[in-house]
């Protein structure tokens, strides 16, 4: 049996799940995984700078004393500047939000690379290569705009 799927709207930016005639709409169980851990606020720590000046973490209180947490610190880079650093960053949050996967033998590994595809608009090309020897490359080149 599959998984709800989450099925991402670019017009809004968010993902949600999608009614198919009575029911969910069920599927891509791998897509699903990774939207959720790139695309939920995870905690941030203690010693992250919040982007809007406020002291909000965010992240999600079920996360609270578990050995893992849901999704990344994408979220941090809302008002950082168009650089090198910050797509290492980035690629550093993803691999960071996408390692349960790994861990949890899911998949044997991913290659991310963080690019810039206009001016303000942060992309992402991943690379899952799964634990059957099937590679799928997934590309989120619409996700992350306004940074500076």
């Amino acid at each position: 049996m599959t998984d709800a799927a989450i099925v991402w709207n670019t017009a809004t930016g968010r993902g949600d799940l999608q009614i198919t005639g009575a029911d969910l709409l069920t599927g891509n169980d791998l897509d699903t995984a990774i939207i959720i851990s790139l695309f939920t606020d995870r905690l941030a720590h203690p010693d992250d700078v919040i982007p809007d000046g406020t002291d909000d973490p965010r992240g999600w209180w079920g996360d609270l004393d578990q050995d893992y947490q849901i999704g990344s610190r994408l979220w941090l880079l809302e008002r950082a500047p168009a650089s090198q650093q910050t797509l290492l960053r980035a690629q550093d949050y993803a691999a960071e939000a996408l390692q349960w996967m790994i861990d949890d033998g899911v998949v044997a590994k991913f290659d991310i690379y963080a690019e810039w595809t206009r001016p303000g608009m942060l992309g992402m090309k991943i690379t899952v290569y799964q634990t059957n020897g099937t590679v799928v490359a997934k590309q989120y080149d619409w996700a992350w705009k306004g940074l500076n």
